[in-house]
């Protein structure tokens, strides 16, 4: 377990900015060092600007995406090409300005004639990409994710792990969510222990809104209250916050980025 570090930018916008930079580097960082990084994409509106963000960056193209392998920490099971998924938003911000390599993008399967409806079955199917692209060094059912993105609901949730929801006791790697308390009711998500495999967990949160669930995260609240508690890096984890969403941590927690 990592003790978390918290990273306050003074808004929404400089925070997509420099989250979008931070990961460039760390991802070039990765490859310089000979390995194909993995990548745990989350959906939200802070998630959506900093993919935007990146697409306009200089330095976006010192990646090699096509050696970049991605994932997806949850999904809304809803048809392909609905704009309420979280891989047609990343797709339409950022992903298609890529040139990726097909089989290292892994999205979760929506809801087609393929699955019929059927969310565990999505859910299992997943779970089997998982298991194919894990490593023995993983020691683990689920590949050792090099850096996993998060936002935070106002209820503290992450990915479609929600507060009180009998997910949060689930041990295999994905579950299916139904009758979520957030639209759309159907969902696929990674569970605690996947999001736990990740070397580097990056929250990335801002809004008044999450003021409250980011105190109660970083200030020892229990994983069943606040999910977004119960999720730490195995190496780091890094809490990058605008203003509104860092207002009621204590001063000695966040360190404030320069202007």
């Amino acid at each position: 377990m990592t003790s978390p570090s918290v990273v306050v930018h003074h808004t929404d916008e400089l925070l997509a900015a420099a989250a979008a930079a931070r990961l460039v580097t760390r991802l070039v960082d990765i490859q310089s060092a000979g390995r194909t990084p993995s990548l745990v994409l989350t959906g939200g509106t802070i998630a959506n600007k900093m993919y935007a963000a990146l697409a306009e960056m200089p330095a976006l193209h010192a990646v090699d995406w096509s050696r970049v392998q991605l994932w997806w920490g949850d999904e809304r099971f809803v048809a392909p090409g609905d704009s309420d998924r979280n891989e047609v938003q990343a797709r339409a911000t950022l992903l298609d300005q890529l040139r990726l390599d097909p089989a290292l993008v892994h999205p979760m399967p929506p809801d087609d004639g393929v699955w019929a409806g059927d969310p565990e079955r999505a859910a299992a199917d997943y779970a089997g990409l998982l298991a194919a692209a894990a490593q023995p060094e993983d020691h683990g059912p689920v590949p050792s994710f090099d850096i996993l993105l998060l936002g935070v609901g106002p209820d503290g949730h992450v990915a479609s792990l929600f507060p009180e929801r009998p997910e949060l006791y689930e041990e295999r790697p994905t579950a299916a969510v139904r009758h979520s308390p957030k639209p759309p009711p159907t969902r696929v998500t990674m569970t605690m222990p996947t999001l736990r495999r990740a070397r580097e967990v990056w929250f990335v949160v801002s809004g008044a809104d999450k003021a409250k669930p980011v105190r109660l995260a970083l200030g020892g609240a229990g994983m069943m209250q606040v999910p977004a508690a119960g999720v730490v890096g195995t190496s780091r984890t890094l809490w990058l916050l605008d203003h509104d969403a860092a207002a009621e941590l204590p001063q000695s927690l966040a360190r404030l980025a320069s202007p």
